[in-house]
């Protein structure tokens, strides 16, 4: 069977390597957590080559490891779990595209890193979002095809940006099942939908925060949940 609970080969090993560090597991492994939905060891050896030919993998000595792309993607998956924030005054990161022309390559890659960076799309070609995480130097991609600036809006622009009632239902949804998860499969699933989620999640300063926000608690809860089933998880591959 390739895939249950819609979980196929690929994303069953792109899951268990995003959430493993460092990022290695041998073919083994791999092959027993795909066990765990009904695919077959077959499909996932597949899978494992295509992605070393995609260059999603690194392969050696039965070792499968992460590209530097979805490293950098498991980075910032630990950022969601660990934000790093800063005290808000007020100011916003604006972004508008001044770039004349622009490849759809181009685009694509710039709508891609304003996500990850938790910018939102005001309109086309604008994007914002309050200053209060700890950033580095923007890259390159940004820099080379807007303007930065630093700024005020007169009206909180934050309910056109981003569903927060939305991302807070969901959470709680997700705390639930955190606490219901039965079985390997179950929690595994579990635990990459609440990953997902919080990669999802804009971290913004509690003053634009609706009351009772649980992003703080979903993360407490996540991290007791993954601490006990890192520990039955490696039982069952060692096993």
């Amino acid at each position: 069977m390739e895939e249950r609970n819609g979980l196929s080969a690929r994303s069953a090993v792109l899951s268990a390597l995003l959430g493993s560090h460092p990022p290695r597991l041998p073919a083994r492994h791999l092959v027993r957590i795909g066990a765990l939905f009904g695919i077959a060891e077959g499909t996932v050896r597949v899978a494992l080559s295509r992605m070393v030919a995609a260059g999603d993998l690194l392969q050696t000595d039965g070792q499968y490891t992460l590209s530097q792309r979805l490293v950098e993607r498991q980075a910032r998956q630990d950022e969601s779990r660990d934000p790093h924030t800063k005290p808000w005054d007020g100011t916003w990161e604006v972004a508008v595209v001044t770039a004349e022309r622009r490849a759809p390559a181009d685009r694509a890659a710039l709508r891609h890193t304003m996500t990850a960076l938790r910018l939102a799309e005001l309109r086309e070609g604008t994007w914002l979002r309050p200053a209060n995480l700890v950033r580095g130097a923007w890259p390159e991609i940004v820099t080379a095809q807007c303007t930065l600036i630093d700024g005020r809006p007169r009206r909180d622009p934050t309910p056109l940006l981003w569903d927060l009632d939305g991302w807070a239902a969901e959470a709680r949804r997700l705390e639930r099942a955190l606490d219901g998860a039965q079985g390997l499969a179950e929690g595994f699933l579990v635990s990459a939908a609440v990953l997902r989620h919080l990669l999802a999640d804009p971290l913004l300063p509690a003053e634009l925060l609706p009351d009772g926000w649980p992003g703080a608690g979903l993360r407490a809860r996540y991290d007791a949940f993954d601490r006990r089933y890192r520990e039955v998880l490696q039982e069952h591959l060692r096993g």
